[in-house]
């Protein structure tokens, strides 16, 4: 029964939609389906959230026919035909901005106090590239060691698992 208004709301997708991910959608569905605990509250939450996230991607899937893919707040959603979002080409240009008003701006520093004193912070230029990568490398080296402590790096996480014949 719940297969059957899976696949009615399928309908609701655009064709092209449809057609491209509306089989793999359902067999997903019908795995998922097979795969739920006997208790009742479980399977209200999963056929709520698998009806809602229908109804969402549907209404999602014919804005973006109307108005082109967008950016959610809380995903990057990409299309298939574009390599990158559309509002990266706008986010492009204000790092262009910025970095050609930098330039302005250390164009207009250097003129004011001359290359003599811009030569003096150059001189500290290799200390910075090496400090700076020693003190990145003594951070992350902080942070494993205290993660390793506490027992919640990826180590210990594999460590943990159980395969599938195991959980039998």
């Amino acid at each position: 029964m719940a297969l059957t208004v899976y696949c009615w709301l399928l309908f609701l997708y655009p064709g092209s939609y449809r057609d491209e991910l509306g089989e793999e959608m359902t067999s997903v569905f019908r795995d998922a389906r097979n795969t739920l605990p006997p208790a009742l509250a479980a399977k209200i939450r999963f056929y709520r959230r698998e009806f809602c996230g229908l109804l969402s991607g549907a209404l999602r899937a014919h804005f973006d026919r109307l108005f082109g893919p967008a950016i959610p707040s809380w995903r990057i959603y990409m299309q298939p035909n574009f390599r990158f979002p559309r509002s990266t080409v706008f986010l492009m240009w204000v790092i262009l901005a910025g970095v050609l008003l930098t330039i302005e701006k250390a164009k207009t520093i250097q003129v004011k106090y001359g290359p003599e004193e811009i030569m003096a912070v150059w001189n500290s230029l290799p200390w910075f590239l090496f400090l700076f990568p020693a003190l990145a490398c003594a951070a992350v080296a902080a942070v494993w060691g205290l993660l390793f402590a506490l027992r919640r790096t990826g180590m210990h996480r594999l460590g943990r698992v159980q395969t599938w014949p195991e959980q039998q």
